[in-house]
């Protein structure tokens, strides 16, 4: 169940079969059905690929129907519109002839205009926090679990993850309903715009959810619970490169009708906001 970056990147890697039409390869990332980070990078590739020169500003997916890692995914685009500065594309990805996920992004020239931004984030600096595997691996060594069971807890990720505040993976302790990460690509990542959005895109999917279980005491691992992604928008303000640390900082304002709503923001080294994020998803009694 490792995945390496090489591995994501081969993933964003499309086969185009038409002019709108690409195959996704899938990969074993959580288990057997597909983690919804690889979808909404998969699709925003395909969308990017029918608009040259246009970066992409926004996006906005539904989940369906859970995917299976197992099989490919086909990427359907629609071109809704290209206008003078932006372009509108939808996309529908689909397993076994079933849409599985459909997905909106816009794209637009880069232009100037008034600017601000609200106070940049506060947490320790990266290099003096260790990464989230050895924060589980610590947190396990005592622990009478498979050895299956923890290398899928400590395999490795193709985003390094340093969590600021350390949490024991099996025995969760209700907490704020905040979480707070420094993340980047491990690797090398190239220089392709699109890629490090996407590279965004797949990690902005990795916690984000996890946020409003925290006030509860609970995780995805308990078995009396059915945690799902039910959709994901993601605004991109400035410019986003994986390969130095980003600093995302999440919340979770409210949870309820078994639903949790979860917001994000991700700010640079520099302290700039580069994107926001936010979510919902469901939270209800197996």
């Amino acid at each position: 169940m490792d995945t390496d970056l090489s591995d994501l990147l081969a993933l964003l890697d499309l086969t185009p079969l038409d002019d709108d039409l690409f195959q996704g390869e899938s990969r074993n990332i959580v288990g057997p059905r597909i983690f919804g980070g690889q979808v909404i990078a998969q699709a925003l590739v395909a969308a990017a690929r029918t608009v040259p020169a246009r970066t992409a500003h926004s996006l906005q997916a539904y989940f369906l129907r859970p995917g299976d890692a197992r099989e490919p995914v086909l990427y359907r685009v629609e071109r809704i519109r290209d206008g003078g500065t932006f372009s509108t594309r939808r996309v529908v990805a689909e397993q076994r002839g079933r849409p599985i996920f459909d997905f909106a992004a816009s794209f637009h020239n880069a232009e100037d205009g008034p600017a601000h931004q609200t106070a940049g984030h506060s947490a320790p600096d990266p290099e003096g926090l260790p990464d989230e595997q050895t924060v589980t691996a610590d947190f396990l060594k005592d622990e009478d679990i498979s050895e299956n069971f923890r290398a899928a807890l400590l395999r490795r990720k193709p985003v390094e993850i340093r969590p600021v505040t350390r949490r024991h993976p099996l025995r969760p302790e209700k907490a704020e309903p905040i979480r707070q990460v420094w993340l980047r690509a491990a690797g090398e990542a190239g220089d392709d715009p699109l890629i490090h959005q996407a590279l965004l895109a797949y990690v902005s999917d990795h916690s984000l959810m996890g946020t409003a279980l925290l006030p509860h005491g609970i995780t995805f691992l308990d078995r009396d619970m059915q945690v799902a992604s039910l959709d994901h928008t993601l605004w991109f303000h400035r410019p986003v490169r994986l390969d130095d640390w980003l600093f995302y900082d999440m919340e979770s304002p409210i949870a309820t009708g078994a639903r949790g709503f979860n917001r994000g923001q991700v700010f640079n080294r520099a302290g700039e906001l580069v994107a926001s994020v936010c979510q919902e998803g469901l939270m209800r009694k197996a």
